[in-house]
């Protein structure tokens, strides 16, 4: 399989208004070197899918000097009858054993530090023996050296152990390279415990606490690589349990189901577990296992309950194992129709997801972005969350609720969103003051980090705000009820600023904290932020906290400021929608009734994200001074735009706050199934007075925007603004333009390019064509019917099961000019795949929209490749935490890079780190050196192969239960 060159782009968010001095560009050093002659140092990583008669070959080519590669030919020889099929990624060539590959223009260039990928298929009989020896443009490239193999054999994932009791950790390590093993370390997360230096690899790991924990080995070998296995999660109960797992399970008609009990700690004497259905389905029935003993010695050996479904009944029950003197354990069984397949591994996954052992939630029951630690992304670090998490947690939810019956969880989690995410009216103290006939300051967006801090200009006329007041008449407050983006759910930074809590309560403050990091214009990527408090009181930063480092004004207030996404808000109306749907064909609408109605709310608050930044007229706006300033709905393009943001003073006497839209719209962000309902959907329609109309406008716009932007192929390029970099300069001529609106390949970040990555293909696609299958509208299937018959194109599905979707998309040309009553062809707009991917998330999100889309069309391939797209990953990619593959990530060699703060400036963050000109990303963040997986990045840093890691997101695991969910109900 291909490995990703990249995940998925990092999201860019700017809160805006209010802060310092700009640097001039002229400031930047433009001082020259000596030419000198290159020296071509480079490794290539080999790896294989192999399935007995062929193979895919997945070569990474790493530049390890210090210029760049301009143009490379990798070279290498095979001892065998391997023989090429195809390849991809470059010109692929083979004479004889020799095989040759060009670069494919677009990769020909490597950076120092840098890495690209490339691959090929090949068919063999009898061996398939590796290649030895590999060049580029004729040097011989070192070898890379692989790194340990190591798994952690001991405790069982979901095990629970007696508080007091000590933990049996164990762990098997391997080397490759004739190398051995140094030493296995055992974490529990990031902290210590403790080290062994010879096989067996053991430790007794005493006075964990009470919880969850999520337990790590990590081996070293001889020449100094080391890797880290995957985590096992275990609980500590404060007194003796009775374990049964897993904790979700579910069972077809007329079948059996089994599930394992044991005890959390040894006994003196014989202890007896009886099992009974304590309520629900009736159907549901203990079979087998009913009464169960356990010995002092086979306290810890699991024994089997089994569950019987009856042939016709559906619905959940609640089974309870129970023993004097022990806390009792409860496993739901839900009983599925009979050919519901795919609703069992559903409830599989989501038993997985939601175990607390398992590590995607925090102890207040908050997603976290990813069970691991060390991942950048757009977070920056793993025990963040986004809102995205938390809309994705509210879909999983909903279909939760549609497979069992129960409602609750679905209410539960837009209870946790609206404690932990939506800032409540503490953390927006001083809305009352907001002048919505003068929303916000103009400061001009700037090409690249360099030139902030941006300088407010009063004398840019800004528009007014056409929906604070009917938002306010509508629900009694002038707060905003939308969700803030990123949150550090650890308080790792320690900024502790903490839902309702005290601003920038600091390290010790207990929960997640509200956080903030892009700010400093398109250029700026996740590796060049510094990360920053949402409630700035100036008592971390530099003297003027850290607002000086992004606007420019001659004084500074201590302030609150939040951006949303609007992306996720909208998917959080979505799975609302779903939720009473499927609630009302149960006969169950009154249970999400009040959630949904939350939902609308959400949705009126939305239509900011509708607005130009500064409330702008839309269309040709050109120049801060000479575009007019928009008067009422025409400051509107009725397009999601990729952010909206508030603020105020901290100060309640101070009597200022200010709101912004976003100028930029990308076409990933669009959901026309949220348009819809809360346009049409009677429980969804908004409050305010003009919330459903607007939405009716923006629905029939962003099929139109979808429309605009299909290319020759069908796949949907970047998108529009209404403000040219940021700071409505003039564009391009010959730029074409949507309702005047300026076409942007890659809006909103550069960094990477926005729009490369074909999740956002197959997140917005999926919206489409949920909307289709719903209504049965032409224009979505209009664009779908182009879009899925490239997609399928570009799609390989192995004879072993495992499958390749595009990862890397390149856009070349320009959308017509938009003409509404007749659109243009595009047939000079096109795209092409850069390389591939088996990425368990997009493909689920892809999946998905191939199974919506089957559904309504009837269309044979969409619904054969969605099947073998689930099947696939269900077969080949399953482990204990959920389903995952090894991704390569070459862009770690960024965690050195400069982070610019300007000269002179200086602060520290909450934990002593310093802040100045010298500042990395890295030095930002020096928690990281304690993080099992650090050793893989110094050892990438210093020249090593780039490392791989095997992540578990909790939007991808819940992605594919989804899609798992969805397939079940439209097509199984």
């Amino acid at each position: 399989m291909k490995p990703r060159r990249r995940h998925r782009a990092a999201r860019r968010l700017w809160t805006a208004v209010v802060a310092a001095l700009a640097l001039p560009l002229t400031m930047l050093g433009t001082g020259t070197t000596p030419a000198h002659a290159a020296v071509l140092q480079c490794s290539v990583d080999y790896k294989t899918n192999d399935w007995g008669s062929g193979f895919t070959a997945d070569l990474t080519l790493t530049n390890r000097g210090t210029d760049a590669i301009d143009g490379w030919t990798l070279t290498y020889a095979y001892s065998g009858n391997q023989k090429l099929s195809n390849g991809w990624n470059g010109t692929w060539s083979q004479s004889g054993q020799s095989v040759t590959v060009k670069d494919a223009g677009y990769n020909a260039k490597i950076a120092a530090g840098a890495a690209v990928s490339t691959g090929a298929q090949f068919t063999y009989s009898g061996t398939n023996t590796a290649p030895t020896g590999f060049a580029i443009n004729g040097t011989t490239c070192a070898g890379a050296h692989q790194p340990p193999v190591t798994v952690l054999t001991s405790p069982t994932a979901g095990a629970v152990y007696t508080q007091g009791d000590a933990v049996p950790l164990a762990a098997t390590a391997a080397a490759a390279d004739s190398a051995t093993i140094s030493k296995v370390e055992f974490y529990d997360d990031t902290t210590l415990l403790g080290t062994d230096t010879s096989a067996p690899f053991t430790l007794s790991a005493s006075g964990l606490t009470v919880g969850s924990h999520s337990l790590v080995a990590k081996a070293y070998d001889s020449l100094g690589a080391s890797a880290e296995s995957t985590p096992v999660g275990i609980t500590v109960a404060s007194g003796p349990a009775v374990v049964a797992s897993p904790a979700q399970l579910g069972v077809q008609q007329g079948k059996t189901g089994t599930y394992d009990v044991t005890l959390s700690t040894q006994p003196s004497a014989n202890v007896t577990v009886t099992t009974a259905r304590a309520s629900g389905a009736s159907g549901l029935s203990v079979t087998g296992g009913a009464t169960l003993t356990f010995t002092p010695s086979n306290w810890s050996t699991a024994q089997k309950v089994t569950i019987t479904a009856d042939a016709s009944g559906t619905g959940s029950a609640s089974f309870e194992s129970t023993a004097t003197g022990y806390t009792k354990a409860a496993v739901t069984v839900t009983e599925l129709a009979a050919q519901k397949a795919y609703d069992a591994r559903f409830l599989d996954l989501y038993g997985k997801i939601t175990n607390p052992a398992n590590g995607y939630f925090s102890p207040e029951g908050i997603p976290y972005h990813s069970v691991e630690t060390l991942i950048v992304e757009a977070p920056d670090q793993g025990h963040e969350t986004t809102s995205e998490a938390y809309s994705y947690l509210l879909w999983l939810q909903a279909m939760y609720g549609k497979v069992t019956g129960d409602w609750s969880k679905f209410n539960g989690a837009w209870a946790l969103m609206e404690k932990y995410m939506i800032p409540n009216h503490a953390d927006q103290p001083t809305n009352s003051f907001y002048n919505a006939s003068k929303p916000a300051t103009y400061a001009p967006e700037l090409d690249t980090p360099n030139e902030y801090p941006a300088k407010l200009d009063t004398s840019v006329s800004v528009g007014s705000d056409p929906i604070a007041g009917e938002l306010k008449s509508a629900y009694g407050t002038d707060d905003v009820y939308g969700m803030h983006w990123l949150e550090d759910v650890d308080n790792t930074y320690g900024y502790g600023d903490t839902p309702g809590g005290t601003c920038e309560g600091g390290p010790t403050a207990k929960g997640p904290s509200f956080i903030n990091t892009f700010q400093r214009g398109a250029q700026e990527s996740v590796w060049e932020t510094v990360p920053q408090p949402t409630c700035d009181a100036f008592k971390y930063g530099g003297t003027n906290g850290y607002l000086d480092l992004f606007t420019g004004d001659s004084s500074y207030a201590k302030q609150w400021k939040y951006t949303d996404a609007p992306d996720a808000d909208a998917r959080a109306v979505q799975a609302a929608y779903w939720a009473d749907v499927w609630a009302k064909q149960q006969g169950k609408g009154s249970d999400v009734s009040a959630t949904v109605g939350k939902a609308a709310k959400m949705g009126d608050y939305l239509r900011y994200a509708m607005y130009d930044k500064y409330f702008k007229k839309i269309g040709n706006c050109v120049g801060p001074s000479t575009c007019p300033a928009g008067t009422g709905k025409d400051a509107s393009d009725y397009l999601l735009s990729w952010y909206y943001a508030w603020g105020g003073a901290t100060d309640t006497n101070a009597g200022w706050a200010w709101r912004i839209g976003s100028s930029h719209v990308h076409g990933g962000y669009q959901n026309p199934l949220a348009a819809y309902a809360l346009s049409s959907y009677a429980d969804l329609k908004p409050k305010s007075s003009t919330g459903a109309s607007d939405w009716g406008t923006s629905l029939t716009r962003q099929l139109e925007f979808y429309r605009w932007l299909q290319s020759d192929e069908g796949a949907i390029a970047g998108g529009a603004t209404n403000s040219w970099a940021g700071r409505y300069a003039t564009p391009p001529a010959g730029t074409p333009t949507f309702y005047g609106m300026y076409y942007d390949w890659e809006p909103v970040y550069h960094d990477p390019p926005s729009n490369q990555w074909f999740g956002f293909q197959a997140w917005s696609m999926e919206r489409v064509a949920e909307y289709y299958q719903q209504t049965g509208n032409a224009q979505a299937k209009a664009i779908l019917d182009k879009w899925v018959k490239w997609a399928l194109s570009k799609t390989t599905i192995n004879p072993d099961g495992t499958y390749l979707i595009p990862s890397t998309l390149q856009w070349s040309g320009q959308p017509d000019t938009w003409n509404a009553s007749s659109p243009g062809s595009n047939s000079g707009l096109h795209v092409t795949v850069a390389d591939y991917t088996n990425d368990v998330g997009v493909a689920a999100a892809y999946a998905k929209t191939l199974t919506y889309y089957g559904a309504k069309s009837g269309d044979t391939a969409a619904k054969t490749t969605a099947k073998a797209l689930l099947d696939g990953m269900w077969n080949n990619y399953q482990d204990g935490l959920g389903i995952a593959v090894p991704e390569t990530r070459a862009d770690y060699n960024r965690f050195g890079d400069s982070v610019y703060v300007p000269s002179g400036w200086s602060g520290k963050m909450p934990n002593g780190d310093v802040i100045n000109s010298s500042s990395t990303f890295a030095s930002l963040r020096s928690f990281y050196k304690n993080d099992p997986a650090w050793s893989k990045i110094q050892a990438y840093l210093a020249g090593g192969a780039a490392p791989s890691f095997t992540y578990h997101r909790f939007w991808a695991q819940a992605d594919i239960a989804l899609a798992m969910g969805s397939y079940a109900e439209l097509l199984e």
